[in-house]
């Protein structure tokens, strides 16, 4: 492969936009929309039965798949592949390391952790198909496990195959920034006609998709701490809102730039996250915390094949149990639904990072942060379920949006502490549809970065409208179900994505690195001779 093969966007599009992948997104995020007012209230029991279908045939897929992309990685970072830095031997990064990391946190999480930071390890401890439950102890252990297992090594590793390929493909192979260009191995100029667009039109509905999921979930945990705090009305109508105000906050952050916005918010979110994270820490059982965390950890890697491989398959026949299709299929089906919009962004902000350090830095550290931050929110909750309040239990099963505020009643400066968390999931929600929207700019445009700003600000919008929709005609499980079934389609287009990969992996070491101690060689033979 030639790595001089790129495509000239003024000549190739002759516009700001790509028109068949702008158009044909367009169109069919409009038939979402569209269809989804029509039939009104009883789309919700449509969207509940594909998600069954798509997760009772498909959930393995999704479960193997996660498994052999995080292997494929650990391969990659100790591989002869590892050294090869992103951009060429003599790239610097772009940004700090910790700015680094902060976006990565952001973009690739946030709303999640607050969202399910206490109120997962409480519904895996009172409904756990791993342990009797009777047993709280091994419940408690059993939840945080599951808990890890869900935000940990193999959900990481989704994002940063992504990630990886793309920024591998732009930086190395000057390649534009584009899901399609990863195929340029297997499909070769073909990546810039129908096929190239198709795979970008996919990555633009999981990307739309995946982010009104989290749009809606911010939406309702925003409108749960209103209601707290202020006794403002909890309804459908005014998280529709609260997207409206974030979009418009996401649309001026967009519009000030990676550097001046988008960059700067996500520190300040890093920032509140840990003040809020020490808070806890401090304030509550510190010790057991602490001693948690160790232990969760050593609880997740002991257990680590039996919940990473386990389908549910037993179970299932026995009980007709879904839990696995709630639970673990819906998260991997919502992480592989994001990895477009994820990886892009990572890809953008990572040039200048060894493979082996990109790896570490986008699996192993966001993990690790990950585990502390549900080991002191999900262990504080556990702290008090096994001391016999079950009130986080009941604020749970009656509203799940509510339990990080039920949590920090408990604490002193409640008012203080629970203002912070709307603050904090609110710059995370603004964080996610920003980082979002430049990243769907980007793949309607052919791989552009200076599009124009109404077209920044249009699809800033398309993505609060589906989010508005989706929530107010179906709800949770209407977002949860297109999640699922973009998520399907994209995970098809990874398994090739990483063969692609591979391939120019193999390729381009052989040109650039065996090439060049062959010739270092011939020249040490002529000197001596």
């Amino acid at each position: 492969m030639s790595n001089n093969v790129r495509s000239d966007k003024k000549t190739l599009f002759g516009a700001a936009i790509n028109p068949p992948v702008f158009f044909g997104s367009l169109i069919l995020l409009l038939s979402l929309i569209s269809t989804t007012i029509i039939i009104g209230e009883p789309v919700e029991e449509l969207f509940r039965t594909v998600q069954a279908s798509i997760s009772d045939v498909a959930g393995w897929f999704f479960i193997l798949l996660a498994n052999l992309l995080m292997f494929f990685l650990i391969y990659l970072a100790f591989s002869k592949f590892g050294n090869i830095r992103l951009g060429g031997s003599d790239a610097k990064p772009d940004f700090s390391r910790i700015s680094w990391f902060a976006m990565l946190f952001s973009a690739g999480l946030g709303i999640g952790l607050l969202f399910y930071g206490v109120a997962e390890p409480i519904y895996h401890f009172n409904d756990n198909p791993f342990v009797d439950n009777s047993d709280t102890i091994a419940a408690a252990k059993s939840a945080m496990g599951i808990t890890f297992y869900h935000y940990g090594f193999q959900a990481w590793s989704i994002y940063a195959t992504v990630g990886l390929a793309l920024a591998f493909f732009t930086f190395n192979l000057k390649l534009p920034l584009t899901i399609r260009s990863i195929f340029y191995p297997l499909l070769g100029n073909r990546i810039y006609g129908r096929w190239g667009d198709l795979i970008d039109v996919i990555s633009v509905i999981a990307t739309v998709v995946g982010l009104a999921t989290s749009l809606g979930l911010g939406a309702q945990q925003v409108n749960a701490g209103l209601e707290y705090l202020f006794g403002t009305q909890y309804s459908r109508e005014a998280q529709i809102l609260i997207i409206v105000v974030v979009t418009a906050f996401a649309t001026m952050s967009l519009l000030a730039g990676l550097d001046k916005g988008i960059r700067r918010l996500s520190e300040v979110n890093m920032g509140l996250a840990m003040v809020l994270l020490v808070f806890v820490l401090a304030i509550g059982p510190s010790a057991f915390l602490m001693d948690s965390f160790v232990q969760n950890i050593g609880y997740y890697l002991d257990n680590f094949f039996k919940i990473g491989m386990w389908t549910e398959s037993y179970v299932g026949v026995k009980d007709d149990s879904n839990w696995q299709n709630v639970w673990t299929v819906f998260y991997y089906a919502w992480w592989i639904a994001w990895s477009p919009f994820v990886g892009i962004f990572i890809a953008r902000v990572s040039k200048g990072r060894t493979i082996k350090e990109f790896i570490f830095g986008v699996v192993l550290v966001p993990s690790l942060l990950t585990f502390l931050w549900m080991s002191i929110f999900g262990g504080s909750a556990l702290y008090f379920e096994l001391l016999g309040d079950h009130s986080i239990t009941a604020a749970v099963d009656e509203n799940i949006a509510t339990a990080i505020f039920k949590l920090l009643e408990k604490y002193p400066l409640v008012t203080v502490s629970s203002g912070l968390s709307i603050i904090l999931v609110t710059s995370f929600f603004v964080t996610s549809s920003d980082s979002g929207s430049m990243v769907v700019d980007t793949l309607t445009s052919g791989g552009r970065h200076d599009a124009p700003k109404i077209q920044k600000i249009f699809w800033a919008a398309m993505e609060g409208a589906t989010a508005s929709v989706l929530l107010l005609y179906g709800g949770l499980t209407a977002l949860q179900s297109t999640t699922t079934i973009t998520g399907l389609a994209f995970a098809f287009i990874l398994v090739v994505m990483t063969i692609s990969f591979y391939l120019s992996l193999e390729d381009y070491y052989a040109k650039n690195y065996i090439r060049t101690k062959d010739h270092g060689a011939k020249n040490s033979s002529e000197k001596a001779s």
